[in-house]
């Protein structure tokens, strides 16, 4: 048994896959990319993330609080240059968390509103 690949559900699953093309340097697999659902391949042998489709999907508040949409998962991305990284994911497309609770990680929000971390590796 192996993990293969991570489901983000998206109002527009296109619009993520790219994002997340952009940001990580990935491959959208046209093969996958229809309107429901596309998959996007590291270089290498990994897992993958794939979007699909959640017509009714709600973001997710982050810090979520009683009764606000919780998170159910959310993606950490290992960094060199923190700085650099923030202005990366943020001219991909990326939205800085208003709430940042440690110096040496980002929280940012993809264009479909999952959070996601960028840490500075040591």
């Amino acid at each position: 048994m192996s993990l293969t690949t991570i489901n983000l559900g998206a109002p527009e699953p296109m619009v993520l896959a790219r994002f997340y093309e952009r940001l990580l340097g990935w491959t959208v697999d046209e093969d996958s990319a229809d309107e429901t659902w596309v998959v996007v391949r590291p270089p290498q042998p990994g897992v993958a993330i794939s979007c699909q489709l959640e017509e009714a999907h709600v973001a997710p508040v982050w810090p979520a609080l009683e009764g606000d949409q919780q998170m159910q998962l959310h993606l950490e991305v290992g960094v060199d240059d923190l700085n650099g990284a923030l202005e990366h994911a943020l001219a991909s497309g990326a939205e800085l968390a208003q709430y940042q609770p440690q110096d040496d990680v980002r929280v940012c929000l993809d264009p479909a509103g999952h959070p996601f971390c960028l840490w500075l590796r040591e």
